[in-house]
């Protein structure tokens, strides 16, 4: 009955190198549940929002709760925009996890994202903001969601 639902230790290292296969392609998703601001309650999302990278391009479709010091007005991009990606800093494997940093310059913000994704496929997200105050994400790497096909073709 409920052992089929736990996992064995080699469908755990499966799905773990899964993960580090594509965080060294630089093609994976993060579905983000849950949202951590500066200021006010923490909360669960309900609506599907996430983080692709796709080789030197990011796609930012994140919520955003905090107070912005300097933004175009009627709000502008926020966290929801396809950008190059700047810079690009992975840490490697250390502890059960692994730490990628990545910036991008949206021409509106300059924002940088630290990704900490552990072997079973958990995600923290910080980001930090020039223009706004900083947030931090919770959500998970699934190993076998594709980076989406109409992104790979320039979208």
């Amino acid at each position: 009955g409920c052992g089929a639902l736990s996992q064995t230790s080699q469908e755990r290292e499966a799905e773990a190198e899964q993960i580090r296969q594509r965080l060294d392609s630089r093609a994976f998703v993060v579905d983000i549940n849950y949202m951590i601001p500066l200021r006010g309650p923490a909360s669960a999302l309900t609506s599907p929002y996430s983080i692709t990278v796709d080789g030197d391009v990011i796609y930012s479709h994140l919520p955003y709760t905090g107070v912005a010091y300097k933004v175009p007005y009627g709000g502008g991009k926020v966290l929801n925009f396809k950008d190059d990606i700047d810079e690009y800093a992975d840490s490697g494997y250390q502890n059960g996890s692994r730490t990628i940093v990545l910036s991008v310059d949206n021409d509106e913000d300059i924002l940088v994202y630290t990704i900490t994704i552990s072997d079973n496929g958990k995600a923290d997200v910080h980001v930090r903001c020039r223009n706004r105050e900083n947030i931090s994400f919770r959500g998970e790497l699934d190993p076998d969601e594709e980076v989406p096909s109409a992104r790979k073709k320039g979208e």
